[in-house]
């Protein structure tokens, strides 16, 4: 296998630009939540933090919560922070989102305004359901839909490659099970690559009466409806016997760094000579295409990938194209 140099070498994290709060004019409704429920007359500032409480409530992730309510203050810095959610009409809304398009020194991507597009229409429905406005103003706003580009992924053919490649080391001189072990696992189960960095030796489970099985586990209640039961065939389990044997791990099943097993698929996609770069989110998206192609019910997919029914539909959307660009033009006709 190849060695690499600077493998210790600290990734600075990558920093998401925080929105600054804005500032009220004097006389206008403060910032922080109202004591009660949100009423027509409660300043736009205000009823975000309310919002961004009901979504922590409903389990929203602390980065949806973020995402929503800076987009949100946005809209209120625009409108004026204390101005009340009842005056908010369907005209400010449609200034407000043509002005982040084309007239904002920094006019935000297709992705972001999407993404904006429905925090705002998150926002005033969840006004009007809770019963704080009659009427939703931003409904008559269209939904914008952007597709990020088509992941990379592997035919057959060069699924059959890596596996091959990795079973050689596998069954070489010098015995390695990693390799194997590794690859076959991300390309039967999907996980994820923080999913697989915290595997501990007790979420597998090789006396299962229908054979070996993986528990995905998350250690955050909020995180909780991510967690499966997906299963593995007798093959993997044989060579993760190997692999115990060989590294005698103690707690983690790959106590690793990040970095390690990115390599290690590299090496495996070297040696098996793809062209492609060999890496955890190949193997998940390739793991998902080949159960749709093995007409696997598109809702178990989902599930196995641990994810919700709202993340699914781009996902989905993607699975399809991905499908129907490998079927060609002719295919099917």
């Amino acid at each position: 296998m190849t060695t690499r140099k600077g493998e210790s070498r600290a990734t600075p994290p990558e920093r998401s630009e925080e929105l600054p709060l804005f500032s009220q004019p004097s006389g206008l409704a403060p910032a922080s939540p109202p004591s009660g429920p949100v009423r027509r007359d409660t300043a736009i500032s205000a009823a975000v933090n309310a919002w961004a409480e009901a979504l922590e409530d409903a389990g929203r992730s602390i980065h949806t919560v973020k995402a929503f309510t800076a987009d949100l203050r946005l809209l209120a810095k625009f409108v004026g922070a204390g101005t009340p959610v009842g005056a908010i009409a369907t005209h400010d809304i449609r200034n407000f989102l043509d002005w982040m398009l084309h007239r904002r020194k920094a006019p935000c991507s297709p992705k972001t305004y999407a993404r904006r597009v429905t925090s705002v229409k998150a926002f005033f429905r969840w006004l009007v359901d809770s019963g704080s406005l009659d009427d939703d103003p931003a409904a008559s706003v269209p939904q914008q839909t952007v597709l990020s580009p088509l992941p990379e992924v592997l035919t057959p053919e060069e699924v059959q490659a890596v596996l091959d490649t990795a079973d050689v080391w596998r069954h070489a001189d010098k015995p390695d099970a990693r390799p194997f072990t590794l690859l076959s696992l991300l390309l039967q189960t999907g996980i994820k690559k923080n999913e697989c960095l915290t595997i501990h030796l007790n979420h597998i489970d090789l006396t299962d009466r229908e054979g070996p099985t993986l528990f995905v586990r998350y250690g955050e209640v909020r995180k909780r409806y991510r967690e499966r039961k997906l299963p593995l065939d007798a093959d993997w389990a044989r060579a993760y016997r190997e692999y115990l044997s060989q590294y005698t791990p103690r707690d983690r099943v790959f106590p690793y760094s990040p970095r390690r097993l990115e390599y290690l698929l590299e090496d495996i996609g070297e040696a098996a000579g793809l062209e492609k770069h060999l890496s955890f989110n190949m193997c998940r998206w390739t793991s998902a295409l080949q159960d749709l192609r093995a007409g696997v019910e598109r809702d178990r997919i989902r599930q196995k990938l641990g994810l919700s029914k709202i993340q699914w539909r781009e996902v989905g959307v993607k699975l399809d194209r991905l499908a129907a660009d490998d079927a060609g033009p002719d295919d099917g006709a």
